[in-house]
């Protein structure tokens, strides 16, 4: 019976065929420890001497990191293994075998593992950070699908800007000027007048020549759009969406955030209603914590961030910023014009902000005003006014980072562990 590693509780004390790849092996005089993966996980082959062949001992002592097999052998409870099941091996069939796997079990450094980032995948702990990513997406259309969202997928080619151009790609469009997109937030806009309720999840742009741990050139976002929701509405969506993933991620992933050593108690506590703090309580709390630096109308960097996430133990919302710092469609507060009705979501333990989100203008004229205040071409956003012109409502949205909350929810220190092949400032390859 051919299976699958994750597969394999199904045929406990039955003999079954798994095609894999041998990540690190041990062996003694009499018997040989394998490290197997398939893609769906990972399980610990052992090879008596006193139980096989002597062509099969000596396959299991000599083959190679990373070479592909086919294993035949017999599914057994292990209470030690982490996975719960081991594989007593019957027989070993050599597809292909590696030579020189540039990776081995030693340490390397960060430049030398980015550089083979197509084989560093394979490692366990790559295996989980992108089984936790997975789980994320998955759950996120779960949630979506649930509460009644479209899915739309917004042009990564764009003529126009949502937050300016200082940080777009250029490219010629034949000849017009384009852009890649940073988010497909204005065109959800348009979906949601259509369709009520939208969500669209794809990549994201930024020529931002920043080097933090938090920053990539590309990155994945999802951006829910909603018609008729108002500022309090969408706050609502963000913690019950985030909520989810969280613990979709603690209920299906238990094993990644093991292998990981994730503090999983620190996620139980996700769960919605989120805690809130105003802008302007934010620079009070900043300067009585010493960040004498910060005033009204400056913006927060990393430190600012990590320093309000760590007085709350789940993320938390920094609402009513200036309205000098936002872009120019988000709705001003009606009690206090200086500021707008947006928020940020702050993760814990120094992610930063895993969440933008606002209401949006949708007053025709105001809109038009805040795009000469920006100092916009007008002709490129005649589409996006309309908007307010045909049937104008309320409404709400928001954009979440998907690797920022793959490194929080999985525990990773750099953002470049969490997509498959990370786009970075001076990184192009492979």
């Amino acid at each position: 019976m051919k299976t699958t590693i994750s597969e394999v509780h199904k045929y406990v004390e039955q003999e079954v065929t798994i095609g894999a790849w041998l990540a690190n092996k041990r062996s003694s005089g009499k018997i040989a420890f394998l490290q197997l993966r398939d893609g769906t996980g990972f399980i610990q082959g052992v090879v008596v001497k006193a139980e096989v062949s002597e062509e099969v001992f000596q396959k299991a002592k000599s083959i190679t990191q990373e070479s592909s097999l086919y294993v035949t052998g017999t599914i057994r409870k292990d209470e030690r293994s982490p996975f719960g099941y081991e594989l007593g091996v019957t027989n070993i069939e050599v597809i292909h075998e590696a030579v020189d796997y540039p990776i081995t079990p030693k340490e390397h450094g960060t430049e030398f593992l980015m550089d083979n980032r197509h084989l560093w995948l394979r490692s366990k702990r790559q295996h989980a950070v992108m089984k936790i990513r997975n789980e994320i997406i998955r759950a996120t259309y779960e949630f979506f699908n649930e509460q009644g969202f479209v899915k739309v997928d917004p042009p990564i080619l764009t003529g126009s800007a949502p937050e300016g151009t200082s940080e777009l790609f250029h490219t010629k469009y034949f000849d017009e000027d384009a852009y890649l997109s940073q988010s497909g937030q204005l065109y959800m806009e348009a979906a949601a007048m259509a369709l009520g309720k939208v969500f669209s999840f794809g990549p994201t742009f930024r020529a931002e020549k920043s080097k933090t741990r938090r920053h990539l050139i590309e990155f994945w976002m999802i951006e829910p759009e909603m018609a008729f929701y108002e500022f309090e509405d969408n706050l609502k969506v963000q913690e019950e969406y985030v909520s989810h993933i969280v613990q979709s991620v603690l209920k299906n992933c238990a094993l990644e955030l093991k292998v990981l050593g994730r503090d999983t108690s620190v996620l139980e506590k996700v769960n919605a209603p989120f805690p809130r703090i105003t802008y302007d309580e934010a620079i009070t709390f900043l300067k009585e914590k010493g960040f004498n630096d910060i005033e009204w109308g400056d913006d927060f960097g990393a430190p600012h961030e990590t320093a309000i996430a760590e007085s709350f133990d789940k993320p938390v919302f920094i609402t009513h910023y200036p309205t000098s710092l936002k872009p120019f469609y988000m709705q001003p507060d009606p009690s206090r014009e200086e500021v707008v009705l947006c928020a940020d979501l702050i993760a814990p333990e120094g992610y930063g902000e895993i969440i933008g989100g606002s209401e949006r203008i949708h007053d025709a004229d105001l809109l038009q005003q805040r795009l000469k205040e920006h100092q916009l071409d007008e002709e490129a956003y005649k589409w996006y006014l309309e908007l307010r012109q045909y049937g104008s409502v309320p409404h709400s949205g928001f954009g979440l980072g998907l690797e920022r909350t793959v490194a929080w929810i999985s525990g990773v220190e750099h953002v470049r562990e969490t997509i498959p092949f990370p786009r970075l400032l001076n990184r192009l390859y492979p």
